[in-house]
C-alpha cells in the first residue's frame, strides 16, 4: 500500500497545490479506515516540497516515487520509496529493479539518550537513530521482497533542515557497525547548488535509469513472503533463546501442537487447534518456539500474531529485528500474503481478540472466521478466564462450533500444568476460589508461594523497592479505578491516589500510572507502556491489566480498587467506580465477571510472590480473614 505512486517529475509539479496532501489524506484514510493525524499531515506538507526539491536538483525526475509505502506484512510504512534500474556498466545493471529507502525528519536538534547508541532523545521523545531506522527498512524489504525480482535495496536519511553540527553528531553516534552504511545527510549536504551527479550520488541514485512500467507494476502486484534465509536466522534465534526453553509438560504440548499442525497443513479445507491453558502454563512460550519451529518447514510462511501491542513488541525484541513481519500486532485486519493450504497462524492471547457481537453478520466473530479463511491452519492460545472486556475474547465453544459450520477439522489441547507463581496449583486454586463471585477460600497456609496482605500502599512500594534492590524483578499494578489523562511523555501525572488512616493519622499516597507512549522509552527513566513490566523505572509506575496481561515478573504488588468489594453476600460491582471506557455503562452483573477477571489476571503476574491491598475498608477487612499479615 502507498498513497502516492507517479514519477518524481509528477510529484514535483503538484505538490504545492494544497489539494495534493489532502488527496494523499484521502487515499490513506481509503486504506486505514481514518484521516492521518493533523501532525503526520504537516509533516507532510513541510518535507515533501524539500524530498522533490532536492530529487529534481539531482536530476531524478523519470525515477517512479512511492510515498507511504506500507511495507509487506507489517503496518510500518517508508517516507519514501525510489524504484529505478541501474544504468549500464554498474555491477547491478542485469538485475531486476533497484530500490532506494528514503526515511524523512525535520530535526534541527538531537542528543545521545542515556539507554544506548541506538537512541536519541529529540525534544522529551526518545527516538531511533535515522541510520538505524533505514537500516531496519531495508533489511525488511530484502528479506521479505521475492527472490525472483533480484532487487537491490539501498537506503538514506534525509535531515533536509539539520545543521553541520547535528549531522555530524548523528553520524559520530554511529561511527561503526552495519548501520553507519546508510548515509544520514543534512540541509548542507542537499543543497540545491550542487551538481546533479553529485546529489545523486549522496542519496544513492547514482546511474539509476526509469524503470518499465511494467516492471513497476511486477514490484506492486509481487506476492511478499519471508525469505528461507530469513526464516533460518528467526529459527535459529528462537531456538538459541533461553527465555523459551521449554520443560516437562510445555513440550509435550509441542509436540502435540505440532502433530495437529501437521495433519491440517495442506490436508483439510481448514484446521482449527485451539490451546487451552491458564495463567503460567507457558502458552506464549510455546507459541513463540512454533514459530520457531515452523520457519524451518518447506514453503514455510507462517505468522504470530496477538491482540495485545504489549505482547508483540515484547516478543519481537525477544525474537530479534528480522522477526518484523512475522510477529505483529492484529485487531481485526489480515494480515497480508498468507497461503490457504500451506500458511499457520498462531494466536496468542486469543482472549483479547475483538469479537464484539455488534460487528458479527452471523453468530460467530468475523475477524476470527476471516483469520481462518486466510491460512490452512489456526492456531488459538485462550484462557476463558483472562475475558476482561465486552467485545473481546471468545470460547473454546464458540470456536468449536465455527470450526463445525465451516466444516474446518478441530483439535483442542489442554495445558494443565503451570510454572508460574512457583508451581504452586495450591495458590492458583485458592485465588480461583477468591476470584469467584461467591467463593470463600480458606484462610492461605501455602508454604511454597509467597503470599501476604499490606496495611498500605507504602507498604507495597517498600517491598518492591526491596526486591529491586536484591536483582528480582518486581511491580505495582492496579484496578482501572483512577483517571488516566496524564500525557504519554513525563513527567507524568501521579493520578493513582489512595488515602487510608491508621494510629499515626491520615496518610495520602500518590503515583503516576505507567506511560501510554507506544515506544520503547517514554523519557527519562520512563520505559514505554509495551516495556513497563521488564525495563528499569516501571517499578515507579502503576501497571494496570492492559499492560500486565501476558507479561511475568518475580514479584507482583496488586491494589484492589473500589469497583470490586467484598461484602457479606460476596463480592458486588460497582461499575461507576471504574475508569475503563469500555465497561463504563455495563450493570454491577455484566461488570462482576470482568472485575474479577482481571485481578485475577492482576494476581497471577507475580513468579516468586504477590502482596495485596484493597483502597475498600470492608474488603481490606475481608483479605485479613484469609490472608496472613505481610512481615514488618
Amino acid at each position: 500500500m502507498h498513497i502516492f505512486g507517479g514519477t518524481v517529475a509528477e510529484a514535483a509539479a503538484r505538490v504545492a497545490d494544497p489539494a495534493f496532501v489532502a488527496e494523499c489524506a484521502e487515499r490513506y484514510a481509503g486504506s486505514y479506515g481514518r484521516l492521518p493525524g493533523e501532525a503526520e499531515q504537516r509533516s507532510w506538507s513541510r518535507s515533501w516540497p524539500a524530498l522533490l526539491r532536492i530529487l529534481s536538483a539531482a536530476e531524478l525526475g523519470d525515477l517512479h516515487l512511492l510515498l507511504e509505502y506500507e511495507l509487506p506484512g507489517t503496518s510500518k510504512r517508508v517516507d519514501a520509496l525510489l524504484l529505478g534500474h541501474q544504468a549500464a556498466g554498474h555491477p547491478a545493471a542485469a538485475k531486476g529493479l533497484t530500490s532506494v529507502v528514503i526515511e524523512l525528519k525535520q530535526w534541527t536538534h538531537a542528543r545521545p539518550h542515556a539507554a544506548g547508541t541506538g537512541l536519541l532523545q529529540v525534544g522529551d521523545r526518545a527516538v531511533l537513530h535515522p541510520a538505524r531506522q533505514v537500516g531496519g527498512y531495508v533489511n525488511y524489504l530484502t528479506g521479505w521482497v521475492p527472490a525472483e525480482l533480484d532487487l537491490e535495496v539501498e537506503g538514506v536519511a534525509l535531515l533536509h533542515e539539520a545543521p553541520p553540527d547535528l549531522i555530524a553528531h548523528l553520524r559520530n553516534h554511529l561511527s561503526s557497525g552495519p548501520s553507519a552504511t546508510y548515509p544520514v545527510l543534512g540541509a548542507e549536504d542537499l543543497s540545491p547548488d550542487a551538481a546533479p551527479h553529485v546529489l545523486a550520488e549522496r542519496l544513492r541514485c547514482s546511474g539509476l535509469r526509469p524503470a518499465a512500467p511494467e516492471e513497476i507494476t511486477t514490484f506492486l502486484a509481487a506476492r511478499h513472503r519471508p525469505s528461507p534465509k530469513l526464516l533460518t536466522r528467526v529459527a535459529a534465534n528462537i531456538a538459541g533463546s533461553e527465555s523459551f526453553r521449554l520443560i516437562g509438560e510445555q513440550d509435550k504440548a509441542r509436540q502435540m501442537i505440532r502433530k495437529a499442525i501437521d495433519t491440517g497443513r495442506g490436508t483439510y479445507r481448514g484446521h482449527v487447534v485451539v490451546v487451552t491453558g491458564g495463567p503460567g502454563t507457558g502458552k506464549t512460550a510455546i507459541a513463540l518456539r512454533l514459530l520457531g519451529d515452523l520457519c524451518g518447514l518447506p514453503d514455510a510462511n507462517p505468522r504470530l500474531l496477538s491482540p495485545s501491542a504489549t505482547l508483540t513488541q515484547q516478543l519481537s525484541r525477544a525474537a530479534g529485528e528480522m522477526a518484523k513481519g512475522l510477529i505483529s500486532t492484529w485487531t481485526t485486519r489480515l494480515p497480508g500474503e498468507l497461503d490457504t493450504d500451506r500458511s499457520v497462524v498462531l494466536l496468542d492471547e486469543a482472549h483479547r481478540a475483538r469479537t464484539d457481537r455488534a460487528w458479527r453478520r452471523t453468530e460467530f466473530s468475523d475477524a476470527l472466521a476471516k483469520l481462518l479463511k486466510s491460512c490452512a491452519v489456526l492456531v488459538l492460545f485462550l484462557d476463558e478466564g483472562q475475558i476482561v472486556r465486552p467485545g473481546e475474547g471468545t470460547t473454546v465453544d464458540e470456536l468449536r462450533r465455527m470450526a463445525a459450520c465451516e466444516k474446518y477439522s478441530f483439535a483442542r489441547i489442554d495445558l494443565p500444568t503451570q510454572f508460574r507463581c512457583s508451581g504452586s496449583r495450591a495458590y492458583m486454586d485458592w485465588l480461583a476460589d477468591l476470584f469467584s463471585p461467591g467463593g470463600h477460600p480458606p484462610r492461605w497456609g501455602g508454604v511454597n508461594y509467597d503470599l501476604a496482605l499490606v496495611d498500605s500502599p507504602v507498604q507495597l512500594e517498600e517491598w518492591v523497592a526491596g526486591h529491586i534492590r536484591r536483582g528480582h524483578s518486581a511491580r505495582i499494578t492496579a484496578g482501572y479505578c483512577w483517571p488516566w489523562d496524564s500525557s504519554p511523555e513525563p513527567p507524568l501525572s501521579p493520578e493513582v491516589s489512595i488515602s487510608w488512616s491508621d494510629a499515626a493519622g491520615e496518610h495520602l499516597w500518590k503515583r503516576p500510572w505507567n506511560s501510554k507512549a507506544d515506544r520503547l522509552i517514554a523519557g527519562e527513566g520512563v520505559p514505554g507502556r509495551a516495556f513497563w513490566a521488564t525495563d528499569d523505572g516501571g517499578q515507579h509506575q502503576v501497571g494496570c491489566v492492559y499492560t500486565a496481561q501476558g507479561m511475568e515478573y518475580d514479584y507482583s504488588a496488586v491494589i484492589l480498587g473500589k469497583d470490586i468489594t467484598r461484602t457479606a453476600h460476596g463480592w458486588q460491582a460497582r461499575p461507576e467506580e471504574s475508569h475503563d471506557a469500555p465497561l463504563k455503562g455495563l450493570t454491577a452483573r455484566e461488570y462482576l465477571p470482568y472485575g474479577l477477571n482481571t485481578y485475577r489476571v492482576l494476581a497471577t503476574r507475580g513468579a516468586r510472590g504477590t502482596r495485596f491491598y484493597s483502597d475498600d475498608p470492608a474488603t481490606q477487612q475481608y483479605l485479613r480473614t484469609v490472608l496472613p499479615s505481610a512481615p514488618s
